[in-house]
Order: structure tokens, then sequence, then C-alpha cells
């Protein structure tokens, strides 16, 4: 399912026309995005929760060579189901 699949149910679900779907989702991401850029997390009740992780600094090895190398630290998004979510399957 691609996004304009997703719009679509999003619209035949919520009984919303394919312009306010497309709204309303944006709206949904650009929320996030910009909560977790803050650093909050947000929890969906009943589906899960979106958080930044940060990843300490660490080494690795270059698979061509074999050399070590030094991975910089870094930061990312993650999104983990909610039990409930995950039990309903």
């Amino acid at each position: 399912m691609n996004k304009s699949d997703l719009i679509r149910e999003i619209a035949n679900n919520a009984g919303l026309t394919i312009k306010d779907a497309t709204s309303a989702f944006d709206g949904f991401v650009e929320a996030i995005t910009a909560a977790l850029k803050k650093g909050d997390k947000i929890q969906i009740s009943g589906f899960g929760s979106f958080e930044i992780k940060a990843k300490p600094a660490r080494e690795g090895i270059n698979p061509k060579t074999g050399a070590k190398i030094k991975i910089a630290a870094s930061k990312s998004p993650v999104f983990k189901f909610g039990k409930a979510y995950k039990d309903s399957f």
C-alpha cells in the first residue's frame, strides 16, 4: 500500500473527500515530524509510539577491507507498536 492508497482508505473509512483526507494525513505527518524534532515522544493509545532513539558512537568493520572504522553517534526516529495492537493479530 502506498500513500495514495492509504489516503483513499482514510477517505472511505472516515467519510471524507480525497482532498480532505490528504490534508488530514499531511497534517498528521507534519505534527509527528515537528514533535520528534523537538524531542517529544508521541503515544497513540492502542496503536503505538513514535520517538527519537540515540545511537552511541561505536567501532565497526569495513566489510570490504576488514579495517576497523569509527561510526559516529546518530539519532533516528523509531515507531514501536503497542501491546494492544500487537495482540490484535
